[in-house]
């Protein structure tokens, strides 16, 4: 359930001229699509997908694997993640419509009286700061306990999760920077049944479920209507996990299960509010709030072709899913997946095509051998960043991996250029940098650590101390091309970049005049004229670059 930094793909998103949509006009046609990007995909993943088209819906149920269609159908409930949250704050702005609060209301006023909810300098959490994840809560909650890794929420409770506020402090006022924040939003689930004054799963189903005609959803496995199958999760790399569950009151950050013909009729309620008893609500959510970056009420706003289009992808430990609305096309899309895709890229690629042709599909992942130079570069020893070290070797044309005090294990390559673990849900994602050396990430349960070489030519070297005079020779608007801009800002003794329509980020110095944020594989070189001052800067990420020049 959470998001990444990636500014290349979505600068693409934000400056083409887009063509027509895709031609996904009838079941077969989108199951060919589907199978473009999926057959054969090592993740060994099955989807349910749909698209809605001025009033017509093609449906596709399909696997990498042909054998495994038993797997998913019609009748199969998935895990729909994150995409909850845009339920949430339908019921939410259902309650605003009635009267009873406002968006410009304080947290503290929707949780139980004596509740702490941290400010900064006087300025309170405001409820139009958690439905654009600009409230300053970190991302989970402190008293999360030692969580299963399997079902990482299921011992949270109401009370741990208000006890962890007392925990938390901001250190930014409110409002000013996009961070995701699931300890916000099941803030936000236990607050919107409070008001409404019934548990969440009751509210769901009275309010959205039942108006909407969504006749399989449900949050509680255990209600799972007659009828409903659970779709069983996996792991990226094909390995049974367990399913999620929350309390029932905290379900709004991501415990909602359905088929794909539910979210079908979602997707045609937010295509056309007027047709439903929830229109007003369903305009309020839809109704911008933030510009930076773009979003309504937990929908992110992404504007394609002079249209503005709702996007909303959604992750748990075995299942991913991608819902998009463009009301102006009259299209929605809807992609079901029983394998979780976060560390392998999410849905996005399928999901954006589906939304518009010129958005590039992306093909299936396929294991492939390494390139020799590839393993001559990244053997060695490393330090993952807040956790362990980690030594890798090469035998064979295989890499191995041994974190410090466990045993060795071979990682797996695919077409993509990253390798996997087939013991355990990671990536090892390399990146070559702009000197030539190799680092990687890597990426595990949501998280990206970045590692830093401790032997060879390749070793970090110690780093350059930067005083406020310094960096403030770096701030300025890096125009990257028309329309799509990097801002770079000082403050607290670090540097701060943030793509046009996107979240901020530190930047680490790397070297004379370089930076990079490591986790999101990005390194930034400024340039410099003939009078010493920097002038442009050069972005690497992804294996492209960008150069934009300083304003």
């Amino acid at each position: 359930m959470n998001t990444r930094i990636t500014i290349l793909p979505l600068l693409a998103a934000a400056t083409m001229a887009l063509p027509a949509n895709v031609a996904a006009s009838d079941d077969a046609a989108l199951s060919a699509l589907v199978d473009q990007r999926l057959a054969n995909d090592r993740t060994g993943a099955c989807m349910a997908v749909a698209v809605l088209d001025k009033g017509a819906v093609s449906r596709a149920f399909r696997c990498a694997t042909p054998g495994d269609a038993v797997r998913i159908g019609a009748d199969s409930a998935f895990e729909i993640g994150s995409v909850s949250k845009t339920m949430t704050s339908t019921l939410l702005a259902e309650l605003i419509v009635q009267g009873r609060g406002s968006l410009e209301d304080p947290l503290s006023a929707w949780l139980p009286a004596g509740t702490t909810v941290p400010q900064f300098e006087g300025q309170p959490i405001l409820l139009r700061h958690v439905v654009t994840h600009t409230s300053g809560l970190p991302a989970l909650p402190s008293r999360m306990g030692t969580p299963d890794p399997g079902n990482p929420y299921a011992a949270l409770t109401p009370d741990d999760l208000l006890a962890s506020l007392g925990d938390a402090t901001l250190s930014r006022v409110p409002g000013t920077q996009f961070e995701y924040s699931n300890f916000a939003s099941m803030l936000l689930s236990l607050a919107v049944a409070r008001r409404a004054g019934v548990d969440f799963e009751t509210l769901l189903r009275q309010r959205l479920f039942e108006p909407l005609g969504m006749k399989a959803a449900h949050v509680d496995p255990a209600r799972r209507p007659e009828g409903v199958r659970a779709a069983g999760g996996h792991t990226a790399n094909g390995l049974p996990t367990p399913a999620w569950t929350f309390a029932a009151d905290l379900a709004g950050v991501g415990g909602v299960r359905a088929t794909l013909d539910d979210m079908v009729r979602y997707v045609q309620a937010n295509l056309d509010p007027s047709a439903t008893p929830l229109a007003a609500a369903i305009e309020l959510a839809q109704t911008p709030v933030s510009e930076q970056p773009p979003m309504a009420m937990n929908w992110m706003l992404l504007p394609v072709a002079g249209r503005t289009v709702l996007v909303h992808e959604g992750g748990t430990g075995g299942f991913s899913s991608f819902v998009s609305v463009d009301r102006d096309a009259q299209r929605g899309v809807v992609i079901l997946s029983d394998t979780s895709w976060s560390a392998v890229g999410n849905l996005g690629s399928l999901g954006l095509h589906l939304v518009d042709a010129s958005f590039p599909l992306g093909k299936p992942r396929t294991v492939e051998a390494p390139p020799q130079a590839l393993l001559d570069g990244l053997v060695g020893e490393y330090q993952l960043q807040g956790a362990m070290k980690i030594s890798l070797r090469q035998r064979d044309g295989t890499l191995f991996a041994q974190a410090e005090g466990q045993p060795e294990f071979a990682l797996g390559y695919d077409s993509e250029g990253d390798f996997f673990p087939g013991v355990v849900d990671a990536l090892l994602k390399p990146q070559r940098k702009a000197d030539g050396r190799y680092v990687f990430t890597w990426m595990q349960g949501g998280g990206a650590l970045p590692a830093t070489r401790l032997d060879g030519p390749g070793a970090a070297a110690p780093q350059p101390a930067l005083d406020a005079a310094m960096l403030a020779g770096y701030v300025g608007e890096y125009t990257l091309m028309p329309g799509f801009a990097l801002t770079v800002r000082a403050r607290d003794g670090g540097l701060f970049a943030q793509a046009t329509g996107q979240g901020e980020f530190a930047l680490d110095a790397a070297g004379q005049d370089r930076f990079e944020a490591a986790a999101y594989g990005i390194e930034i070189a400024f340039k410099r004229g003939a009078d010493g001052e920097v002038v442009s800067l050069d972005l690497h990420q992804g294996g492209g670059v960008l150069s934009g020049p300083r304003k």
